[in-house]
C-alpha cells in the first residue's frame, strides 16, 4: 500500500526523512546517468561528468527528504487540529 496524507489515526506515522533522502538520491544518481550516457546526451559539456552526477544526486535527495518533512509536517498540524 503507498503512503498518504489521508491516513486513520490508528496507523499514522511519519515518513522516514533519510530514507526519501537515498530514495531520492537513488533517481538522482539514475537520472543522472541517463542524461549522461543516454542516446540524447549533449556533447558539449558545462560540468565534468562525476561533477553533473554528484550534483543531480544531492539535489534530488535534498528534494525528497525536503517531501518527506513537509509531508510529517502537514500531517502532525491536520492531527492536532482535530
Amino acid at each position: 500500500m503507498l503512503p498518504s496524507l489521508f491516513t486513520s489515526e490508528d496507523n499514522a506515522r511519519p515518513w522516514s526523512v533519510k530514507r526519501a533522502a537515498l530514495y531520492g538520491a537513488g533517481v538522482g544518481l539514475l537520472a543522472a546517468v541517463i542524461k549522461i550516457f543516454g542516446p540524447l546526451h549533449g556533447v558539449d559539456r558545462t560540468l565534468p561528468v562525476a561533477l553533473e552526477i554528484c550534483v543531480a544526486v544531492f539535489a534530488f535527495a535534498l528534494l525528497c527528504a525536503g517531501a518527506a518533512l513537509l509531508r510529517n509536517l502537514l500531517t502532525r498540524r491536520l492531527h492536532e487540529t482535530r
